[in-house]
């Protein structure tokens, strides 16, 4: 949809606002983006994490331009450029999507605490803290619903 479609043109362009937030591509410094297409072509979106990157990596890559005159015009790094460019070799267009920070799964939660979690709650009549008793065996402080979450994947796996 065209930022000036659907009658007024302000909803429509909030609406994909809204969609690139979704789906985690909502650029979060458009106004960094300097490419001239992107400052006088209604069809390249600045807000469009995703456009944004293809677009850096092919004037690179398919125009020839430099490195960092690339960077530069589209606001980000030399290093920020280069994962760009590693992500979408290896993954393609979906390598540029943003990737969530911080740890992927569980990494505390490994079989052998989970298999000390659930012999500690067997031999123990009342409920106990169970994360005590992880810090002290393991070293570990690790959240309950952490614990939960990852006793809950084990019951379904089995």
């Amino acid at each position: 949809m065209k930022r000036s479609e659907a009658g007024n043109p302000s909803r429509a362009v909030d609406a994909k606002a809204e969609a690139l937030r979704r789906q985690g591509a909502l650029h979060p410094h458009p106004d960094t983006v300097h490419d001239e297409a992107f400052r006088q072509r209604e069809f390249f979106d600045p807000r469009d994490l995703v456009q944004v990157r293809y677009e850096m990596l092919r004037h690179h890559q398919v125009d020839g331009q430099a490195v960092t005159e690339v960077a530069v015009a589209f606001g980000v790094s030399r290093q920020a450029f280069y994962t760009a460019e590693a992500a979408f070799e290896e993954l393609g267009i979906s390598g540029l999507l943003p990737r969530r920070r911080g740890p992927k799964r569980a990494h505390k939660c490994t079989d052998e605490i989970l298999d000390f979690v659930e012999q500690w709650r067997a031999d123990s009549p009342v409920e106990k803290d169970v994360t005590e008793a992880i810090q002290k065996r393991f070293g570990l402080s690790i959240n309950p619903r952490s614990i939960e979450r990852a006793l809950t994947r084990r019951k379904k796996k089995r």
